[in-house]
């Protein structure tokens, strides 16, 4: 997989480590270690020693619009990240406490900003615990302290997050596939979205491919599994737009895309939050063919 080369902490083995790689580079300088918790799941009260919080409910997305999670434009992800002590010669490894949730979000924005060496912690918090290795209290909601503010120098990379627009066009592209990382029962329109004010179903034509289910106690599946699960939602396009609710567990979907050996893929930053609201943009309860 392109893009994980050498650093200051040696060469990442791909978009995922394991434990074992993380203890090991743990007390190694270049190593930033970046819990991306979101939500409840913030409220642990533990994280792995030294970690430095990537709000994605706060500072690391974009207030500016009446959407929830969105990728904030490049001066204020490098401000954020910079303030955060992030270099662009470190290694980032991001987690989160659920497993593998929203960090997969932060990975996903890392990379759209032209940052390679970042990795997500395969089981996160739930895996580096069950392994018997050192956490540290913290407060939820504590303001990061640094020693000194990083050098974090973005490079955009155009088409990695994308519109409602972009999305209408690959749900009529043949060569092109949306997939819907939803619930089953959010995607199928039999329960209440949880935002208030949002149609329920799902895009006319989008696939759903829970993010839940490519994983397993909170990792991913081996990569021929996540081939096998993408292939049968996909078929044989190669193209991918994914989505969910808010843009953060379309990003599990990415990362599972990613090791299944896909290209092409990109995140519909807005989602449901976006496209379930009142509008022309058309909706649905009916199945989707898969392939």
């Amino acid at each position: 997989m392109a893009g994980y080369g050498p650093s200051a902490t040696g060469a990442l083995p791909g978009p995922l480590v394991g434990v074992e790689w993380l203890a090991g580079r743990l007390a190694v300088p270049g190593t930033v270690v970046l819990d991306a918790s979101v939500g409840a799941h913030r409220a642990t009260g533990r994280r792995i020693p030294g970690a430095r919080r990537f709000d994605i409910d706060g500072a690391m997305s974009d207030h500016a619009v009446p959407l929830p999670h969105t990728m904030p434009g490049a001066v204020e992800f490098t401000h954020g990240m910079r303030t955060l002590g992030v270099d662009g010669t470190d290694t980032v490894v991001v987690y989160d406490t659920v497993g593998i949730y929203s960090c997969a979000r932060a990975w996903w924005m890392l990379r759209a900003m032209g940052f390679d060496r970042v990795a997500v912690l395969d089981g996160g918090l739930p895996a580096w615990e069950a392994a018997g290795r050192p956490v540290e209290r913290c407060e939820p909601d504590s303001a990061e302290r640094v020693e000194r503010a990083g050098d974090f120098t973005p490079r955009a990379r155009p088409g990695m997050f994308v519109g409602g627009d972009a999305v209408a066009e690959a749900l009529a592209d043949p060569r092109s596939v949306v997939l819907d990382a939803r619930s089953r029962e959010r995607y199928a329109g039999s329960v209440a979205e949880p935002r208030p004010g949002l149609r329920a179903g799902h895009m006319p034509g989008a696939v759903n491919l829970p993010f839940g289910e490519i994983q397993r106690d909170g990792r991913m599946l081996p990569a021929e599994e996540l081939r096998s699960a993408f292939a049968a939602s996909a078929g044989d396009r190669e193209r991918l737009v994914v989505s969910c609710g808010s843009g953060v567990t379309a990003c599990v979907l990415a990362l599972g895309a990613e090791l299944a050996g896909y290209g092409e893929v990109s995140v519909y930053d807005g989602s449901w939050s976006e496209w379930g609201l009142p509008s022309d943009r058309p909706v649905t309860t009916a199945p989707a063919a898969s392939g």
